[in-house]
C-alpha cells in the first residue's frame, strides 16, 4: 500500500510516494526544475498564480508515478503540506479571482497594526495568541479596501493547501490549525474569531467548512484523477501548513520538542501545551497538527524570511559558476566572524522577529582590500544563523526549552558550516533526518486514512542521518561573532 504527499512550496512543488509498510520513499519528483516566479508589482508585494501550483503538481505527480511504476489502485491516500499565510480567493465555481497574496507579502502590515490598536493588544493576544499582523485576515482586508470588485466576487477564501485540496476534491474546506494561521481562530472560544471577522467587516460565510487535520477530508474527483493519473475516490486525509507539517515530519509532537527548517525562509518551531504568546507577537503561536480540545498542542513559530533566498542571491550575484557544495567549501575557508564582515539577512519583506519591520538586507564593514567571496559567503550563512538565534532568544523568554533540534538533512543544513554554527551559537544538539515535507504529508495521510493505528506507527523507518553537537572550542568565537552581529542589528533598528 502506498501514500502520496505533496509539499506546495514557494519555489517548487514536491511529490513523494511512500511505502506505508516500510516508511521509505519509493519515488519523488520536484516541479519546476527552476524556482517558481514570485510576482512583485510593488516593493514589499509578493504574489503567485495558484494555477502554477496546480500545473506543477500535475507535472511532479506524472514524473513520480513514471519512476515508481505503481498501480493507481494501490495508492490509499493523499496528504498536503503548503506554504502558510497565503490568501487564495475563489468564486462559486472554485475559480481563482486574483493571484494569491503569499506569506512574504508585506502590504497588509499597517492594516494588522490598526486592528490591534483598535481591538487592543490584550484582547488579540489572549484570543488569537498573536496580534493580527500581516497574516491572511489582514491581506483579505487589503483586498476589500483596494479591490472591491474582486472582493464582491469572493465565495470562499482559502490557504494555498486548501486550494490544492479543492482542486483534488471539488470541496472548499480548511482546518482549525489553518484558521489559526490566518488569525481567524479564537483559542479562548475554540471557534472562528468572530470579533476579528466583525472588526474587518467580513461575512463569516467567506470561511470554508472546517475539516479535521487528520481524517477523510474528501475524495479525488474523476477530473482530478484523470489529470493526475490517479484513481477517482482516493481519499485526501491530511493537510497542514509547511512548518507544522515539517515538525510532524520529524515526529515533533510533544511539549518541549523542537523542529527547524532553513529553506527559502528559516523557521524554528517548538511545541507547548499551554496558551502562551510573545507580548510583541515577534514569534507566533498556532494550533499544532495534533491539537485537540482534550489535549491542546501549540506550535510556537519563529520565522526569518531571508534564509535560503539570501544564499540563492549570493549564488547569483557573487558566486556565479559555483554550485552550493562549492559555495559551502568556499565559505569554510574563512575564520568564524568573517573578519568583521556582517550581513543582516532581512531582504525578503517585513520580519516578524523585528515586530513586522522591513529594514531590508544589509552588508556592514565591507573592506575592499581584505574581504573576498569567501568572506561574503560565510557572513551570509552566519547572518542567517544569528537571525534565527535572535528569534530563539525570544522563544526562551516564553519558556520554550531548546536543547535538541530536529531538522531535515536538506537546504541550508546540508552545509557543515551552517549546522555547526547553529549548534554552537544556540547550544542545541542538532539531529538531521532524511525526510522532507512531502514525505511528512504522506505519513499524515496514512494517519488520517487509518493506515497507521497511531502517530508512533506512522514513523516507522525514520532515523537520524547525522547528529551535530556544539563544539566547545568554537562556542566562544561564535558567541563573539553573534554579539558583533547583534550590535549592527540593534544599530539599524535604532535608525542609526
Amino acid at each position: 500500500m502506498y501514500l502520496i504527499g505533496y509539499d506546495i512550496g514557494t519555489s517548487s512543488i514536491k511529490a513523494a510516494l511512500l511505502d506505508s509498510d516500510t516508511g521509505s520513499a519509493v519515488a519523488s519528483a520536484v516541479s519546476p526544475k527552476k524556482e517558481m516566479a514570485i510576482i512583485a508589482h510593488h516593493p514589499g508585494w509578493a504574489e503567485q498564480d495558484p494555477q502554477c501550483w496546480w500545473d506543477n503538481l500535475k507535472a511532479a505527480t506524472m514524473e513520480m508515478l513514471a519512476k515508481a511504476k505503481v498501480a493507481a489502485s494501490d495508492i490509499k491516500a493523499v496528504g498536503i503540506s503548503y506554504q502558510m499565510h497565503g490568501l487564495v480567493c475563489v468564486n462559486k465555481q472554485l475559480e481563482v479571482i486574483r493571484p494569491s497574496i503569499i506569506w512574504c507579502d508585506s502590504r497588509a502590515v499597517a492594516i494588522g497594526e490598526q486592528a490591534a490598536a483598535k481591538l487592543g493588544d490584550k484582547r488579540c493576544l489572549e484570543s488569537l495568541l498573536n496580534l493580527p499582523g500581516n497574516f491572511t485576515a489582514a491581506k483579505l482586508k487589503w483586498v476589500m479596501d483596494n479591490e472591491p470588485q474582486n472582493y464582491k466576487k469572493i465565495y470562499k477564501i482559502m490557504l494555498p493547501g486548501d486550494y490544492i485540496a479543492a482542486k483534488l476534491t471539488g470541496k472548499a474546506a480548511t482546518t482549525a490549525s489553518g484558521l489559526s494561521e490566518c488569525m481567524f481562530w479564537d483559542f479562548k472560544n475554540k471557534a472562528p474569531a468572530k470579533f476579528l471577522i466583525d472588526h474587518f467587516g467580513f461575512s463569516p460565510a467567506l470561511l470554508a467548512e472546517l475539516v479535521p487535520t487528520f481524517g477523510v477530508q474528501g475524495e479525488l474527483t474523476k477530473q482530478a484523477a484523470e489529470e493526475l493519473g490517479l484513481k477517482a475516490g482516493t481519499v485526501v486525509s491530511y493537510r497542514a501548513g509547511d512548518q507544522p507539517n515539517n515538525a510532524f515530519s520529524l515526529n515533533v509532537l510533544k511539549p518541549g520538542e523542537i523542529a527547524a527548517t532553513a529553506g527559502t525562509s528559516g523557521v524554528v518551531y517548538g511545541i507547548g501545551d499551554k496558551l502562551n504568546y510573545d507580548l510583541k507577537s515577534r514569534v507566533n503561536t498556532f494550533a499544532h497538527v495534533n491539537s485537540t480540545s482534550q489535549t491542546p498542542r501549540y506550535g510556537v513559530l519563529l520565522c526569518v524570511n531571508g534564509t535560503g533566498i539570501l544564499n540563492s542571491w549570493l549564488k547569483r550575484t557573487v558566486a556565479a559558476g559555483l554550485d552550493y557544495d562549492q559555495m559551502n567549501r568556499c565559505a569554510a575557508e574563512t575564520p568564524i566572524g568573517s573578519n568583521g564582515l556582517v550581513i543582516l539577512p532581512y531582504g525578503n519583506g517585513a520580519e516578524r522577529t523585528l515586530a513586522n519591520r522591513n529594514i531590508g538586507a544589509h552588508i556592514h564593514n565591507l573592506n575592499f582590500n581584505t574581504h573576498t567571496v569567501s568572506h561574503l559567503l560565510r557572513a551570509g550563512q552566519e547572518g542567517i544563523v544569528f537571525a534565527l538565534h535572535y528569534g530563539i532568544e525570544i522563544m526562551r523568554t516564553m519558556g520554550i526549552e531548546i536543547k535538541t533540534v530536529r531538522a531535515g538533512d536538506a537546504n541550508m543544513f546540508i552545509s557543515p558550516l551552517f549546522g555547526q554554527a547553529f549548534a554552537s551559537v544556540t547550544g542545541a544538539v542538532v539531529e538531521l533526518y532524511n525526510t522532507d515535507g512531502a514525505q511528512g504529508a504522506a505519513r499524515g495521510a496514512g494517519v488520517g486514512a487509518g493506515v497507521y493505528k497511531d502517530f508512533a506507527d506512522a514513523f516507522v523507518g525514520l532515523k537520524a542521518a547525522r547528529v551535530i553537537e556544539p563544539v566547545q572550542q568554537l562556542v566562544l568565537a561564535y558567541r563573539q561573532a553573534y554579539e558583533q552581529w547583534l550590535a549592527v542589528l540593534e544599530s539599524r533598528l535604532a535608525g542609526k
